[in-house]
């Protein structure tokens, strides 16, 4: 007879369990994308739209779009109510937090396609 996870982990000790399913929230949330961050928040595109003094269409494509201007995102995010800080990660482990990488104060109009 085969054995489920969900099985396996009930067997588990509890303290056990709730590690895994912190972490589990962990990844989870490290993979959210804008719009699922932007719902988390209980925040509209609407509202977003007026912190950022854009249109509510220019933040659906924001949110859709796969390659963003830096400087477009860190706006996003701070409409959000959050901060956007860049880290690069090295083979070496080593990991460096850029700063001064956002030149530009403008959010980029983005077209329809």
């Amino acid at each position: 007879m085969t054995t489920t996870l969900k099985e396996k982990l009930k067997k588990l000790p509890l303290d056990r369990q709730n590690k895994i399913k912190a972490r589990s929230a962990e990844l989870i949330a490290e993979e959210m994308t804008r719009q699922e961050l932007r719902r988390s928040l209980k925040l509209t595109q609407a509202q977003i739209a007026q912190r950022l003094q854009i249109d509510q269409g220019n933040v659906s494509r924001i949110e859709q779009r796969t390659d963003l201007m830096l400087s477009t995102l860190r706006k996003y995010i701070e409409a959000l109510g959050g901060e956007l800080q860049l880290v690069a990660r090295f083979p070496d482990d080593q990991v460096i937090t850029l700063a001064e990488v956002f030149e530009s104060e403008e959010v980029e109009e983005v077209e329809a396609k």
